[in-house]
């Protein structure tokens, strides 16, 4: 069995092979069905076997890829609980040693001391804010609505509707 990375850099050379054949048997065949022709071509190359070992190799990719990104999310949770946790470790270690006006803990592995922080914004109201405080955004294309502008058939001056390009759809059972 050949490794899908052998068959990927092989599939050109297969190609140019199946479209020798093809050539080939049209040229001498011209009458030849379409039936025919590919029940030959598929005797003489490997082209679709070599297709379906590279699909097949995608189709692994993508099963690997989502377990990643299911993986990635767990790890993500995970980091998120262990982050919560440590804070409220940390505020329950602040209410105590203030309670009990602990202002300096020294151990061999750390020193903890409570101190005063800075001040912080609380935004209640933002509509009472007055506008020398807001700055505008940058503008951002809008890619949808210039599409269903482009497709209803208006002409839009920068812009083009690009014939549509193969795509390969592949179903796994």
């Amino acid at each position: 069995m050949r490794t899908s990375v052998f068959v990927a850099a092989a599939l050109p050379a297969e190609l140019a092979r199946h479209s020798y054949w093809r050539d080939r048997l049209r040229a001498e065949v011209p009458n030849l069905d379409h039936k025919t022709l590919a029940d030959t071509l598929e005797g003489l190359t490997d082209l679709r076997e070599m297709l379906s070992e590279v699909i097949r190799s995608a189709l692994d990719d993508e099963a690997l890829v989502g377990g990643l990104g299911q993986r990635l999310a767990d790890m993500k949770a995970r980091l998120e609980r262990l982050s919560s946790r440590a804070k409220r470790k940390r505020d329950l270690a602040l209410h105590t040693m203030v309670e009990s006006r602990i202002t300096r803990i020294a151990e061999a592995d750390f020193t903890a001391s409570v101190r005063c922080g800075n001040v912080t914004l609380d935004v209640f109201a933002e509509e009472l804010v007055p506008a020398e405080f807001w700055r505008p955004q940058p503008a951002k294309l809008d890619r949808q609505g210039l599409l269903a502008a482009l497709t209803a058939g208006q002409a839009i001056e920068g812009t083009a509707l690009l014939p549509p390009q193969s795509q390969l759809t592949v179903r796994a059972k």
